[in-house]
């Protein structure tokens, strides 16, 4: 199970293999595997070429082996963009199957041998009540999707395409989910959606859904990706009155130009943007920030980048992502004559993430003498050394004796570079996963 791009494709990739087990597979090594899939994301240039590319490897793998080639199955949002055409254009792919429709992979894969079989149906959130229970022992920090798709139509976005229209799960669905994930091991859940602060069910509203998540006892919360119009009032609230929800908020941006949101057709403008930065801040003094970016977009004036820039400065990100834009196929803003040329994209680019990198060396630097609890996650390069997320998702190295991962850590931060900080433990404060 090979999983690219987002959380969402981690959390899918999850359950397909949940879906897997339950038919009675088990996990093989890369090189004997029976079965392979690969989820596919579409938000990356070229991300179809690249899928097609690692086909061929797998083939190729297998013929230098003299051992049969393995069932190859492609999923996600490349799958449901090229449907049919994936099987067409490359024979050794054997079942393609949508981001809406993983969970009926046990079946094709049953199927499978007779020709590629192609299932991209979009029966809106079915998938998960015909997925198994989740596994009994999870990762100390888990994802857990509680909305699909998008009808925010963004010019350059092909999301409502590929994951289709805006879909709440029900709450009950969501609480029974998330008690598996703490009864399994989770100390950190993740709410995940394509539009996730645009959830609600039955009249609740997201900020309702984390109150019901907290409730549970989860010890920390987080939730992505959000759109600046479905950032509310009880949304913002609740960053200041739940102390299991974590300081630190993903607000995707793309650009600081009023002229380019409006033909991204993003719904909000820059001050807009500021002001629920500002509402947020007051709720949570301490709160960490991160954004999403796209430079040379159709259109895009060397006053628009400099509009870019000078937002980017003021918010003090502490990371942010920053792409280039590339045409997505069947998206309004690839059809556009006002393409920019990539050396100048190259040069947008390369300026504004030298800004975002030293915003978030300041930042990281700025926590230094913090005393914080991180989560540890995995082990380190070094013996005896484990990496952590602080609140503030920065990823925190620490080596002490005794240490495992899943321990609650008490430590004092007391180094940074761009990527990381290093932690010294302090003594008898570590609680046990």
């Amino acid at each position: 199970m090979r999983s690219f791009g987002c959380q969402m494709n981690v959390y899918d990739s999850e359950r397909m293999a949940e879906s897997l087990r339950a038919a009675g597979h088990v996990e093989a090594a890369d090189a004997d595997a029976d079965i392979i899939v690969l989820n596919s994301c579409h938000i990356r240039e070229k991300a179809a070429e690249k899928i097609y590319s690692e086909v061929g490897r797998i083939r190729h793998r297998a013929e230098r082996a003299g051992r049969a080639k393995p069932v190859i199955a492609v999923a996600g949002c490349v799958a449901q963009a090229e449907g049919g055409e994936m099987a067409r254009r490359m024979p050794a792919i054997d079942i393609v199957v949508g981001p809406q429709a993983y969970h009926s992979l046990p079946s094709l894969v049953a199927r499978a041998g007779n020709g590629a079989i192609v299932e991209t149906g979009m029966p809106g959130l079915a998938k998960f009540a015909a997925l198994p229970p989740r596994a009994r022992r999870v990762p100390p920090s888990a994802f857990l999707t509680v909305q699909e798709g998008c009808d925010k139509f963004c010019a350059f976005c092909v999301v409502p395409y590929t994951r289709g229209a805006e879909a709440s799960r029900a709450l009950p669905a969501i609480l029974d989910e998330a008690r598996a994930l703490i009864d399994g091991g989770a100390r950190e859940l993740t709410l995940l959606g394509q539009n996730v602060n645009a959830w609600g069910h039955d009249g609740r509203t997201f900020a309702d859904l984390l109150h019901a998540v907290a409730d549970l006892g989860i010890r920390r919360l987080r939730y992505t990706t959000s759109h600046p119009r479905d950032m509310d009032k009880t949304l913002i609230a609740a960053h200041r009155d739940l102390p299991a929800l974590m300081p630190y908020l993903h607000l995707p941006v793309q650009s600081g130009s009023d002229r380019i949101l409006k033909a991204m057709n993003r719904r909000h403008g820059a001050d807009f943007y500021r002001a629920i930065i500002d509402r947020v801040r007051a709720a949570r003094p301490d709160i960490a920030l991160s954004s999403d970016f796209i430079v040379g977009f159709p259109g895009e004036t060397d006053a628009d980048f400099e509009a870019t820039l000078k937002l980017a400065a003021e918010m003090g990100y502490a990371q942010a992502y920053s792409f280039k834009y590339s045409p997505r196929l069947g998206t309004p803003a690839a059809d556009s004559a006002d393409q920019i040329p990539e050396e100048v994209k190259d040069a947008r680019l390369a300026a504004l993430q030298a800004q975002l990198a030293a915003d978030q060396t300041a930042f990281n630097r700025a926590s230094i003498g913090r005393r914080t609890t991180i989560l540890l996650e995995r082990e380190g390069k070094l013996p005896g050394q484990f990496i952590g997320k602080s609140p503030w998702l920065q990823s925190v190295h620490v080596r002490a004796p005794g240490l495992a991962i899943g321990d609650l850590v008490t430590v004092d931060l007391v180094n940074a570079t761009q990527s990381s900080l290093e932690g010294q433990p302090v003594q008898q404060m570590a609680e046990a996963w």
